[in-house]
């Protein structure tokens, strides 16, 4: 029954919630629309499959139009969020990095805990099982598939991680090409255009090769199928930190939060759409902020200072 009392708390509860709602109002005029954009890790078709379902739940959620776009390269991401274009992005850690040192004003805010509970993952050099390379030594002089300039696991962490063994990535391996991404890199090990590949490695069940495998993507130059077991690790790097999801430092801090808060919630609101993006083996969505990727910034340095001095 209405009286007096309930009629003031009404009136109270309004007056709090106001503001909230105004700011809300205020960012989607002003924001209309999102671009959502991600890094070429697999190929357009699977690329757009994964993360279409989070720009059409983030749209659900946020009440604006988010809209998906994949990036030609790692590069595109940093590009596109240093003009404005791209406000939400979905970065390896080493684009991000490279992204914060030339200047790029953007947040990191989520990235996934996986299955085995690490929010983490390695990078990897793979050659064929049936290949006579077992060991480092093996590969001197042999042709290598790395992914593109600015992935993490695909190019910067073998350089560095390799470098402390006494490995010069170009002068040691015999041909060193970027694939474009982490499937074409495998796929180049596959069709035997390169002896080895890096590869990113989440878990010994998540990896590009058991994804690929089980689209059937996998198959020699004949056109036999191959499995996992067809493939050998020879040398892996310590622990990277995961992925980063971020979004423009200029978004207004309401949107910001609206952002991060909806992919924290998405394993429960929209769980089919949460498995998707990494074919169930993630768990949840943790926070995450840049001082985490501090660590890939020093990498980075770490490469280019050896890069210049040749």
């Amino acid at each position: 029954m209405l009286n007096r009392r309930t009629l003031i708390a009404a009136a109270l509860a309004a007056g709090v919630m106001a503001p909230a709602a105004a700011q809300a109002q205020g960012w989607k005029e002003k924001y209309p629309e999102l671009t959502f954009a991600a890094i070429p890790t697999e190929n357009p078709s699977v690329t757009t499959d994964r993360y279409s379902k989070l720009a059409d739940y983030l749209s659900r959620e946020l009440g604006v139009k988010v809209n998906f776009r994949i990036a030609n390269d790692y590069a595109a991401i940093i590009e596109g969020q240093r003009a404005g274009n791209i406000q939400i992005a979905y970065y390896g850690p080493a684009s991000y990095a490279r992204a914060l040192m030339t200047g790029v004003e953007t947040e990191a805010i989520t990235r996934a805990r996986r299955n085995n509970g690490s929010t983490g993952y390695t990078s990897v050099l793979l050659v064929r099982a049936d290949s006579p390379y077992r060991t480092l030594e093996d590969l001197k002089g042999k042709t290598l598939a790395l992914v593109d300039p600015n992935s993490t696991s695909g190019n910067n962490a073998p350089r560095f991680f390799l470098d402390k063994k006494g490995v010069k990535t170009d002068s040691y391996f015999g041909k060193v090409f970027f694939a474009g991404s982490h499937e074409n890199a495998v796929l180049a090990l596959t069709q035997g255009t390169a002896d080895v590949a890096a590869n990113a490695w989440y878990a010994d069940t998540d990896t590009h090769v058991t994804r690929m495998a089980e689209k059937g993507m996998l198959k020699d130059a004949a056109g036999k199928p191959l499995t996992p077991d067809d493939f050998r690790v020879v040398f892996r790097t310590d622990l990277l930190p995961g992925d980063p999801y971020a979004v423009l430092a200029s978004l207004p801090a309401e949107l910001k939060q609206a952002i991060k808060q909806a992919m924290l919630d998405m394993p429960k609101k929209d769980p089919a759409g949460f498995r998707a993006l990494s074919d169930g083996k993630d768990i949840e969505f943790v926070p995450t902020e840049a001082r985490e990727y501090d660590g890939v910034i020093e990498m980075l340095k770490f490469n280019d200072r050896a890069r210049r001095t040749g």
